[in-house]
């Protein structure tokens, strides 16, 4: 290795453990969530940096845990699981080009995520995302997936690869800049076994046991950020591992395309230009999405509920924990004792049960209880306070918390309205799901958009479920022209989609002049009251429609001859709205191509009136001759 290389793997090193000082104080509030979730409550940030466990004051002290925020964050993930956050694409204009185009690049989407688990990765990402406040998608192009292309099976087509990347990964360069791409560099680090090195760069690096959040050698990180009495929320250790450090940073005028440098240990693996073209207008940007619970006006990572309520959390405990202590001293009572009156280590190991017989020296008091006590009011008035405060806090009420109705609200309205104040709190961190999902969706047909040059064949969900395979390349993809939406089920459910539906019905807006509902109404209807693929879903007149739709894409390869089982008028009727399309207008060529086809079918509806003559084109037109 030269040593110009040799300096590029020490800055970037040296550069890496300063981001990682940086950060340090954001990362031990992590830890301090983590430990708070899994039930360590008593554990708290100390002088020297780490997560310690606070010491008893007296040995008789209670410590018992009531946890809150479990149940407030399982329910918080129980709503966010319900934002379907599905990446659809809406065309540019009312073309058939444009419509074709949105249709193929939502329902590519739709495929990478299946490919990719993307609903899991999301369930996890909403996970961290409540315990941290941040969490981080990767989005990459993965030459080693997809349909390979030669026989020894060395060349493959390539795919899309989404991956999660916890916050513990991420390390920007000013954590106080809170847009991704602002950022003038971002560091994604994370621990690799050295074969796995060795596979993807051909490179042999030196392992050691790592610790997969500090990335620092077990040696000298210990349990960093983790009380010894709790489990962890993962296995830290990993074996014969190193840290792979790969920082991209943005195009400048000395780099007009960004860099690319990847280094693990002290071996630079990698150094070049951004690879992905994925930023608006072809430019160069990083391939990370950024999805938060609450965003953070100061700071590049978010915040969370979890770290609000700790106080809370904190203050229930000691409430619940002092109220018990003191039911204790009254149930279990505070004996009063002459010095040498009686036998005290008898007296404090057996105490005063029924039926005791107490010897006391002669003349001396005997051993009595004192006066009985009763639990102070102002312990339950607390404990109630601090119940509300969770509620307030959190913004997750006893409706959904105890899934029972408050015993002083009797009115449907005031259900409605509690209800709907829970998604109103936790809508901020559906808004930010909806953005990263977004961002996704993006960068995936962008990346098809540069790689995928040359046809290829993906298998991929059409309407009402139906699998379909769709032939497509880089230039069916329009990513630039057209505007990206989701889907989400926060606040509807399927109920009240059903009841919005029937009473829609009844007032007749599905229905034509003549009351009558077209078959593609039908069809739409059974789909959104949440019947899927019906039995009457798939009509013929959708199968004729679609087939239509194909052939307006295929005219740009040539003639097409109409079959003599079409819907003739059906296929008029699409191949008229192509044929006076942008695209027909610009290409008179292709113009007259669907006129002609227009014409056939046109001379083919005549036949519809003898069912003979068309028995007798098919035949004709099926007909296979047979050998002598």
């Amino acid at each position: 290795m030269s040593e110009i290389e040799k300096q590029i793997v020490t800055e970037v090193t040296e550069d890496f453990k300063k981001r990682q000082e940086a950060r340090r104080a954001v990362e031990l509030n992590w830890r301090l969530n983590m430990n708070f979730v899994l039930g360590n409550q008593f554990a708290e940030i100390s002088s020297k940096g780490d997560i310690v466990d606070a010491d008893k004051q007296y040995y008789w002290q209670q410590r018992e845990v009531y946890n809150h925020i479990a149940p407030i964050l399982e329910t918080r993930l129980a709503k966010l699981s319900r934002v379907k956050a599905k990446g659809t694409v809406r065309p540019a204009t009312s073309d058939d080009d444009d419509v074709a185009s949105a249709s193929l690049a939502t329902k590519l989407i739709d495929a990478v995520c299946k490919e990719n688990d993307f609903s899991s990765q999301l369930s996890m990402a909403n996970t961290w995302s409540e315990i941290t406040g941040s969490a981080f998608f990767k989005i990459t192009w993965d030459a080693d997936k997809g349909k390979t292309l030669d026989s020894e099976g060395l060349v493959k087509e390539g795919e899309v690869n989404i991956t999660l990347c916890p916050p513990f990964e991420i390390f920007p360069e000013d954590i106080a800049i809170t847009d991704i791409d602002r950022q003038s560099s971002i560091i994604h680090a994370k621990v690799l076994p050295v074969s796995e090195v060795k596979r993807l760069w051909g490179v042999d690096v030196n392992g050691e046991d790592v610790n997969v959040f500090s990335f620092n050698s077990l040696e000298t990180a210990g349990t960093y950020g983790y009380c010894a009495s709790i489990p962890k929320i993962a296995s830290e250790k990993r074996e014969n591992s190193v840290t792979v450090i790969e920082k991209y940073e943005a195009p400048t005028p000395n780099y007009p395309n960004g860099r690319l440098i990847i280094v693990a240990g002290d071996k630079l693996l990698h150094m070049g230009e951004l690879p992905y073209l994925n930023g608006e207008d072809g430019s160069r940007t990083y391939p990370f999405s950024r999805q938060t619970c609450i965003d953070n006006l100061s700071n590049f990572f978010g915040s969370c509920v979890v770290e609000r309520v700790i106080p809370v959390q904190r203050a229930y405990n000691a409430v619940k924990n002092r109220k018990h202590e003191f039911m204790n001293r009254i149930a279990v009572g505070v004996l009063a004792v002459e010095d040498g009156s009686v036998d005290t280590d008898l007296l404090e190991e057996e105490g005063l049960p029924p039926g005791k017989i107490v010897v006391y020296r002669q003349g001396s008091t005997p051993p009595m209880l004192l006066s009985q006590l009763q639990v102070p009011a102002e312990f339950a008035r607390e404990e109630e306070k601090l119940l509300n405060e969770f509620v307030m806090i959190s913004g997750v009420s006893e409706v959904t918390t105890y899934s029972q109705v408050p015993t002083n609200v009797a009115s449907g309205v005031a259900i409605s309205l509690l209800l709907e104040q829970d998604d109103t709190r936790i809508s901020l961190t559906a808004d930010s799901l909806r953005e990263s999902v977004k961002r996704i969706s993006k960068q995936v047909l962008r990346l098809y958009r540069q790689f995928a040059k040359v046809p290829r064949v993906k298998r991929i969900t059409g309407e009402n479920g139906e699998v379909e395979l769709a032939s497509f390349s880089a230039r069916n993809i329009d990513s630039e022209d057209i505007v990206f939406d989701t889907i989400s089920d926060i606040d509807d459910t399927l109920s009240a989609r059903r009841a919005m539906v029937y009473d829609l019905l009844r007032l007749g807006l599905f229905t034509d002049g003549d009351g009558k509902m077209s078959e593609a109404t039908k069809t739409k209807l059974f789909e959104i009251l949440g019947f899927g693929n019906w039995e009457a879903g798939r009509s013929a007149d959708e199968v004729h429609r679609k087939k239509a739709m194909r052939e307006n894409m295929e005219f740009e390869d040539g003639e097409i001859t109409p079959d003599v089982y079409d819907d003739h008028a059906m296929h008029i009727e699409e191949h008229i709205k192509a044929c006076v399309s942008t695209k027909c207008v610009k290409d008179r060529a292709l113009r007259d191509r669907v006129a002609r086809h227009i014409a056939l079918h046109t001379q083919l509806a005549g036949l519809n009136g003898s069912v003979d003559m068309m028995e007798k084109k098919f035949e004709e037109d099926t007909k296979v001759e047979q050998p002598n």
